[in-house]
């Protein structure tokens, strides 16, 4: 029988994490060792010093001279460590995703820098009482008797433990005098270690609100699951403002009984401050953020709370999902079809899947929110992998807000050219007259990318993959999933117009618009240049919330999620700007996004009203979202995706090859096409082509795209790719890279 080897790592700190150990597995362990398992070993020369470390690979492979391998000691058998669980974690995303063990690690593990460490000095009186009012009469009976000894005595008199810094700074107390004391035997100074904590500055009463039988209905569905023992993932679909965080309230409520801890992710910062308020209104200082606006001492205070059990609930995006919580309860997912949920850097991690995963392996349910769902989560909900519970209504029965589509294609023919068709321009003038409140949304994405007619609305697709062609440098349009090139039109194939072209405007454009048609209106802008500083988030909504402002106009940021009930009108400016990028996505992100805008309008006492402008009335993406139809939309944006074999129907692996040399880079791609075509025949492959950018910094892009039915068999294609890399010396100088089901072009 052939020996099995263990890689181990001996210290999980991120400076640590490059350099592992490998160790024999013995035979009496064999059944006992897995990934993430913590053991004993050996360490250095000799026997005698004996480490814990944690498995992170298992291999039959030594990786030197196998005489020389030192065997396992023992298990280590704790069901309070968390780090296991999060190595185990990490190596399905490493096998699920691509990438390296190393790079897996550092991405669920925290940081651990000893710098980072804040420490308190607290100041106790060693005094009883009536020494303590002995020594006190002394020092007031004595001539120029010392103020701040007096102050000092008089305040640890009242309360026997006081911070240092309050006696330093609020009391005026001299170092020297504490120092008196200390030598004197009156006090004590003791240095603990404190823990940063953002939400120190919160406020505010917790009002209970009743839940209506809609949202009763889902809660005790949960909570009888819960008390059952049934522990799987549910997908909360629930139209804009029917109360899906009341009802995650109830839900952790429950949890937080049971002693459990639960993790809450939402997909933009811009949400963490309101859902953080209410969260902290409702439970108090066990809530805690995490997002990438704290600092990096901040950062690894939350982490340690959440080990110490502190924190029983941690709000934040992607990376919230690795708080080490040693006894996981619940994962809320809010807004669960955002594509902020999808990592960009590798390992390319889908947050969704990667929570699902994370609650199986702690045991516990996962609750997946929208109003808009994935049509990847929605077909899962479909067949029963997900458990759908549903709330068809807004709260107290409030309507959903009107809907009107204009044409900017009429627009332009009646002589209009402003931003602001004439149906947006005259329901301002209303909604501001009235003193109501007014967003307007640019939908920026894919901005440029796509070249469209102005006159009839027609953009310039790709003949072979039905997605729009991206505009490139070099005057031609390209599509980036076949690969087809097409010369830059000067006139409309369509209508022969020559108003073909980009679109070009922005959200500090649209705000002199405004402010030219509007004297005297005040706007707020919320984009990624106003919200660089770290609070700037939160100081622009609490702005708008408290009516400082009577127009906010920004990007998706400010369509997701945000209640304020003064809102009467929405104002959605090019709506179709997402339909139009490379992407097969681009359908679904557009009905997202209309629907996620038109749900800020009319959620208080007035109903709402919404102007959707776009050069594409038709689309059934538009038509469903003005009519707040998800399930029309569903029905044939699934027809769409399972005629051209889009995801879910069909999976997809993006293998991206880059290189110093072109010639070079281009030659890899080729060799590893010819390889992957060698292993199935049965696989859909495109290129190798230039990636969406060719050329960044000097090195070249390639991309090859394989699709296939079976996720797993795409998986062994990464697997067998990364296995040609380790044993090839002709790929030494190429760097390959894996994503799977890309969300954001190529």
């Amino acid at each position: 029988m052939s020996k099995i080897y263990a890689d181990i790592i001996i210290d999980i700190s991120h400076e640590k994490l490059d350099k592992t150990f490998q160790y024999e597995i013995p035979s009496e362990l064999a059944g006992e060792v897995f990934i993430g398992s913590r053991v004993e070993v050996s360490f250095g020369k000799g026997e005698g010093r004996r480490i814990t470390g944690y498995v992170v690979n298992i291999t039959e492979e030594p990786n030197w001279d196998p005489t020389k391998i030192k065997p396992i000691s023992k298990v280590v058998k704790d069901a309070n460590a968390i780090e296991d669980q999060l190595i185990a974690l990490a190596a399905w995303m490493k096998g699920h995703y691509g990438g390296t063990m190393n790079q897996a690690l550092k991405t669920v593990l925290p940081i651990k820098k000893k710098e980072n460490v804040l420490k308190k000095k607290e100041i106790t009186l060693l005094l009883d009482e009536k020494q303590a009012k002995d020594i006190f009469t002394d020092l007031i009976a004595r001539k120029n008797h010392s103020v701040a000894k007096e102050r000092l005595l008089s305040a640890l008199m009242e309360d026997k433990e006081l911070p240092w810094e309050a006696v330093t700074k609020k009391l005026n107390v001299p170092t020297s005098v504490i120092r008196d004391f200390e030598k004197a035997g009156y006090v004590r100074v003791t240095e603990k270690r404190a823990f940063r904590k953002p939400t120190d500055k919160l406020e505010g009463d917790w009002v209970q609100h009743t839940l209506n039988p809609m949202q009763q209905r889902v809660v005790d569905t949960f909570i009888n699951d819960y008390n059952q023992g049934i522990r799987k993932p549910y997908l909360l679909y629930g139209v804009t403002g029917s109360g899906k965080t009341e009802v995650y309230l109830e839900m952790i409520d429950h949890v937080l009984k049971e002693k459990k801890q639960v993790i809450v992710l939402i997909p933009e910062i811009s949400l963490t401050y309101q859902t953080l308020v209410r969260f902290y209104r409702r439970f108090g200082d066990v809530v805690s953020i995490m997002n990438s606006r704290l600092s990096p001492g901040e950062r690894f205070d939350q982490f340690e709370r959440a080990k110490k059990g502190d924190i029983q609930i941690m709000i934040g995006p992607r990376s919230a999902l690795f708080t080490p919580f040693p006894n996981l309860g619940l994962i809320v997912m809010d807004e669960e079809h955002d594509d902020s949920y999808k990592s960009e850097q590798i390992p390319r991690y889908h947050a969704r899947e990667t929570a699902v995963q994370r609650a199986a392996m702690a045991k516990a349910p996962i609750v997946l929110g929208s109003a808009t769902p994935s049509v990847e989560s929605f077909t899962r909900a479909k067949s029963g992998e997900y458990t759908l519970l549903t709330m068809e209504n807004r709260v107290e029965k409030r309507p959903l807000p009107s809907c009107e589509i204009v044409d900017l294609r009429k627009e332009l023919m009646d002589g209009n050219r402003s931003i602001l068709s004439r149906s947006l321009q005259q329901a301002m003038e209303a909604a501001l007259k009235r003193k109501e409140q007014v967003m307007l949304f640019i939908n920026r994405r894919g901005l440029m990318g796509f070249v469209s007619c102005r006159a009839c609305g027609h953009v310039i697709k790709c003949p072979h993959c039905d997605v729009s062609l991206s505009m490139h440098k070099n005057g031609k349009l390209t599509c980036h999933y076949c690969g087809y090139e097409t010369v830059y039109p000067k006139i409309c194939p369509d209508c022969g117009s020559k108003y073909i072209g980009g679109f070009r405007a922005g959200t500090e454009k649209i705000e002199e618009v405004v402010q030219e048609r509007f004297p005297g209106v005040r706007t707020l802008r919320m984009d990624a240049d106003t919200t660089k500083g770290k609070n700037s988030h939160q100081e622009i909504l609490n702005a708008f919330s408290n009516r400082e402002a009577d127009v906010l106009i920004g990007t998706q940021m400010i369509v997701k999620g945000h209640d304020f009930p003064g809102v009467t009108l929405m104002g959605i400016l090019a709506a179709d700007m997402s339909l139009n990028v490379s992407d097969y996505r681009g359908a679904e992100r557009t009905f997202q996004m209309i629907t996620q805008a038109a749900g800020r309008a009319g959620r208080g006492e007035i109903p709402g009203q919404v102007i959707i402008q776009t050069y594409q009335p038709q689309h059934y993406s538009i038509t469903t979202a003005a009519n707040q139809d998800y399930d029309s939309f569903y029905k044939m944006e699934s027809a769409y995706r399972t005629l051209m074999s889009y995801p879910p129907y069909c999976h997809m692996l993006s293998i991206q090859i880059t290189g110093e040399v072109e010639g070079e880079a281009d030659a890899k791609a080729k060799m590893l096409t010819d390889f992957i075509k060698k292993q199935d025949r049965g696989f859909l492959i495109f290129g190798p082509q230039d990636a969406g950018i060719a050329k960044i910094k000097d090195i070249y892009r390639k991309v090859i795209y394989v699709r296939d039915t079976d996720y797993n068999r795409l998986i062994k294609i990464k697997d067998g790719i990364e296995k040609l890399l380790l044993e090839s010396n002709e790929y030494r100088n190429a760097h390959v890279s894996f994503d799977f089901n890309p969300m954001n072009g190529f």
